[in-house]
């Protein structure tokens, strides 16, 4: 028997590659060959990635109003098409996957103008401009959310709620259960900003915690990233205050802080919410106020709406807001018991498996 291909599309960033990487495992797994499609800065968060080949083709995206950079990007663009279409020609994949970010649009295009069998994963609650382009011709859209804005509505029948695929350190995350935080037991705060919060993180939080009453104060436990620039003077404000902390650029080792974590203050990308589902942790949210068509408010309502996370808007987070939410809920450990439970129970922990067997049946 011929193993079969898949091709996988995806690119931009790690948020539309690190549910690749997963769906990619899966499918080799059940013995399917898995070629990764992307661009050169794809292939910069494609180390280790689980694929028999992987494959860079020219990408770009239209930006602004200057008409020379929009010739250039059209060009490219024209170029990864061509390319793609070359390559499946060859490599014959009986389904293609693409999981969005410019890079997946060369292979997406390629694949339905080949007339292959195309699945879309929209991991964001708002559906992304490239998936937003293909919907309407997919044979199915996969989706990380209940709610998936901006999906065209002749693509509504073909939308299938997969949830998003999650890292197996998660899952280990999940499987340690929530801690105690019984009176008088130290209480794990988890910081994670991301290079789009790590900055404004650093600014806010350590003023908030100096804010809560002492005897509160005295049983916080913090692990916060930060920019590296950050690292000393964050380090230096919470050793004023007695407070315990660990604060660093990146952490190898999320699955374990999570686990540790009785709350978590991050922003509201996809990954993000998916994992503090799967984890099971209660949270505070704050969307990142740039982000394309707000779709971290729409993410973060899967949590905000089931009560296992406070949602605060960027433009009112400071210090001042985030010590009255964090008063209020490090001051009853039952109630965060109960986010974490709902939080917990809102999660799709076989996304990956639903989203594999999506594939072999458009595949057919």
């Amino acid at each position: 028997m011929t193993t079969r291909t898949v091709l996988v599309a995806a690119g931009g960033t790690g948020g539309h590659l690190f549910p690749a990487a997963a769906f990619s495992g899966e499918m080799r797994a059940r013995g399917w060959r898995v070629v990764l499609m992307t661009d050169a800065r794809g292939r910069r968060y494609a180390e280790g990635f689980p694929a028999d080949e992987i494959q860079d083709v020219p990408a770009a995206t239209i930006q602004g109003v200057n008409p020379f950079k929009i010739a250039g990007a059209a060009l490219k663009i024209m170029s990864g098409i061509a390319a793609a279409r070359k390559s499946l020609a060859v490599m014959q994949p009986a389904v293609v996957a693409g999981f969005g970010g410019y890079p997946s649009l060369p292979a997406l295009e390629a694949a339905l103008s080949q007339k292959r069998p195309v699945v879309i994963h929209e991991q964001n609650a708002v559906l992304g401009r490239v998936n937003r382009t293909y919907a309407a011709r997919a044979t199915y859209v996969a989706c990380g959310f209940e709610r998936l804005d901006r999906l065209p509505p002749s693509a509504a029948s073909r939308k299938v709620v997969t949830g998003n695929p999650v890292r197996p350190a998660i899952l280990e995350a999940r499987n340690a259960g929530y801690p105690s935080a019984a009176p008088g037991q130290p209480i794990r705060i988890l910081v994670t900003g991301g290079s789009q919060g790590a900055r404004l993180f650093g600014e806010v939080t350590p003023n908030a915690i100096a804010a809560l009453d002492a005897d509160l104060r005295a049983r916080i436990e913090i692990t916060q990233q930060v920019r590296e620039e950050q690292v000393l003077i964050v380090s230096e404000e919470y050793q004023r205050m007695g407070v315990k902390a660990e604060v660093s650029p990146f952490f190898k080792d999320m699955g374990v802080k999570l686990a540790q974590a009785h709350l978590v203050i991050a922003r509201a990308g996809a990954s993000t919410v998916t994992e503090l589902q799967a984890a099971g942790r209660p949270s505070i949210l704050i969307p990142l106020a740039i982000a394309a068509d707000d779709h971290q408010t729409a993410n973060a309502e899967a949590l905000s709406g089931i009560g296992a996370a406070d949602v605060i808007d960027e433009l009112e987070f400071n210090s001042k807001t985030l010590a009255r939410v964090l008063a209020q809920r490090l001051a009853n450990p039952h109630d965060l018991g109960v986010r974490a439970a709902a939080a917990r129970a809102s999660a799709k922990v076989d996304a990956t498996k639903a989203l594999a067997d999506l594939a072999e049946k458009a595949a057919g």
